[in-house]
C-alpha cells in the first residue's frame, strides 16, 4: 500500500485539559472555529479515562493543575496513546524542564500563557500534521510488514514448488530414459523376430537402418523426421512375417511365377507393417512413412498408388534405401539401377541425398555432389544438366547465377531432373 492508496484519516479530534473552566472554554471555542472536533475536561484523571477509550490527534494540557502537573499528565498519556501529539501550555516557564521534555519526546511543543490565537492554531495544525504523518507511517509500516510476511510465505511456497518441479523433472527424465530404453528394446525385439523368421530380412534391416541413420544425420530433416526415418527403417518390413516363407523364397528366386493373389499378399505387407508398428509407436507420421516406402515417384507403386510430393519425404528417402537393399545387385550395378529409376520409381532429390551420404561412388577430389536445394550462385557445374528428354539445360563448366538456379528449380517442378548434381569444390 502506498501513501496515495492509504485510507483517508478522519477529522482530527483534540483533547484539551485545563482546570480553569474559562480558559478551557476559550481554548475549545478557538479550536472549534478551525473545524476541529474538540473534547474538553477540567480533570487530568478524567482525561486519562477518556484516552483509554479513544484516540486523539492532539492532546493539549495546562501545566499547573491540582490533580497532577501537566507534564506528568502528558507523560502518562503517552503510555496510553503514544502516537498523539502533546502540547503543554504553561504560564511559568521552566525552560530546561520543557526543553528536556521535548528532546525526550514527551511533548511536541509548548505554548506560553497568555497564548496568541495565531500561535496556538499554527502549533495545533503542525501537531496534527505530525500525528497524521506518524499514523500514515504506521499504516505503511504495518502494510509493508504484512506484504513482507506474504512475500516470505510466497517465497517459501515457491521454493517448495521449485523443489517439487525439480523432483518431477528428475522423475520425468528417468521416465524418458526408461521409455527410450524400452523403445530401443522394442525395436531390437522386432529385429530379432525378423531374424528368427528370415535371416535375410534381418541382414537387410541392418543395412537399411545404417543408410537411414546416415540420411537422418543431414540437415534435410526436422528432429521429428529424423526419428521417423530411423524407426521406419527398423519396422518397415515387420509385416513380412505374415507372408509365407515359400512365397518370399519364390519372390526372390522366381518372381515371374507369382500369381496376382501372391502379388497382392506381398503388396499388402506395408499395411501389415504399419499396423504392427503402431503397437510400438503410434505416431501417424511413422505409420505413413512405413506404409509409403514402396510407393513410386511415378505413381505406380503400392499399396495406395501415391506419386511425387504426395508421398511423405521420409518415405521417399526410405524407398531409395529399400531399393538399394532389396535389388540384390552388386554395389556398382545397384547404383546404376537407382540412377536409372531416379525420376521414375524414385524421387530424384532422395536419390541425390542417398548418393551423397553413402559415398558409394568415388568422385574426383575436386568434385562434390549436392542436392538440388543446395545450389548456390557462384557454383560451377561439373556435369551438364539435361531434361529427361535429353535437352541440355545447363552445360558443364557453367557458373551458376540466381537466374540459372531458378530456371533449374522451376524445370524440376514441371519435369523432374533425375541425374546427379555435381559441382567443382
Amino acid at each position: 500500500m502506498t501513501p496515495n492508496s492509504a485510507a483517508p484519516l478522519p477529522t482530527p479530534s483534540l483533547l484539551i485539559v485545563d482546570d480553569e473552566p474559562i480558559v478551557l472554554g476559550a481554548l475549545k471555542e478557538t479550536l472549534e472555529r478551525e473545524k476541529y472536533h474538540v473534547v474538553a475536561t477540567t480533570s487530568a484523571r478524567k482525561a486519562l479515562e477518556i484516552l483509554r477509550e479513544r484516540e486523539f490527534a492532539v492532546i493539549i494540557s495546562d501545566q499547573r493543575m491540582p490533580e497532577m502537573m501537566g507534564l506528568d499528565f502528558l507523560i502518562e498519556s503517552k503510555k496510553l496513546r503514544p502516537l498523539c501529539s502533546r502540547i503543554l501550555i504553561t504560564a511559568v516557564l521552566s525552560l530546561p524542564t520543557i526543553v528536556d521534555a521535548i528532546n525526550k519526546g514527551e511533548i511536541f511543543r509548548f505554548v506560553a500563557k497568555p497564548w496568541l490565537r495565531e500561535e496556538l492554531t499554527t502549533t495545533v495544525k503542525n501537531a496534527i500534521n505530525r500525528y497524521e504523518l506518524i499514523v500514515q507511517n504506521e499504516r505503511l509500516t504495518a502494510e509493508s510488514q504484512r506484504l513482507n510476511q506474504q512475500l516470505t510465505i510466497a517465497n517459501a511456497a515457491l521454493g517448495e514448488q521449485v523443489k517439487t518441479l525439480e523432483s518431477q523433472k528428475l522423475d520425468l527424465d528417468k521416465a524418458n530414459r526408461e521409455l527410450a530404453t524400452s523403445y530401443e528394446h522394442s525395436l531390437d525385439l522386432c529385429f530379432r523376430i525378423l531374424a528368427t523368421y528370415d535371416p535375410l530380412l534381418s541382414g537387410q534391416a541392418k543395412t537399411l537402418v545404417e543408410i537411414a541413420r546416415k540420411m537422418s544425420e543431414t540437415e534435410h530433416f526436422t528432429t521429428e523426421e529424423k526419428h521417423i526415418l530411423r524407426s521406419a527403417a527398423w519396422l518397415s518390413d515387420l509385416g513380412l512375417i505374415g507372408v509365407p516363407r515359400e512365397l518370399l523364397r519364390t519372390f526372390r528366386q522366381n518372381p515371374d511365377k507369382l500369381n496376382e493373389r501372391d502379388l497382392n499378399t506381398l503388396h499388402s505387407h506395408p499395411i501389415y507393417s504399419q499396423t504392427l508398428a503402431s503397437y510400438i509407436d503410434s505416431r501417424p507420421a511413422l505409420g505413413e512413412t512405413i506404409r509409403g516406402h514402396h510407393e513410386r515417384w511415378d505413381g505406380k507403386g503400392y499399396p495406395d498408388g501415391l506419386s511425387a510430393q504426395s508421398i511423405p519425404w521420409t518415405a521417399r528417402c526410405l524407398a531409395v534405401a529399400v531399393w538399394f537393399v532389396e535389388c540384390g545387385l552388386p554395389k556398382d550395378l545397384a547404383i546404376e539401377a537407382i540412377m536409372t529409376e531416379s525420376g521414375r520409381a524414385l524421387d530424384p532429390e532422395a536419390v541425390r541425398l542417398f548418393l551423397k551420404v553413402t559415398h558409394l561412388i568415388q568422385l574426383p577430389r575436386q568434385v562434390k555432389e549436392i542436392l538440388l536445394d543446395e545450389l548456390q550462385a557462384g557454383m560451377t557445374l561439373a556435369n551438364g544438366l539435361y531434361s529427361p528428354h535429353g535437352m541440355l539445360l545447363v552445360s558443364e563448366g557453367q557458373t551458376l547465377s540466381p537466374a540459372m538456379i531458378t530456371k533449374i528449380q522451376n524445370h524440376n517442378l514441371v519435369d523432374p531432373i533425375s541425374q546427379r548434381l555435381l559441382v567443382y569444390s
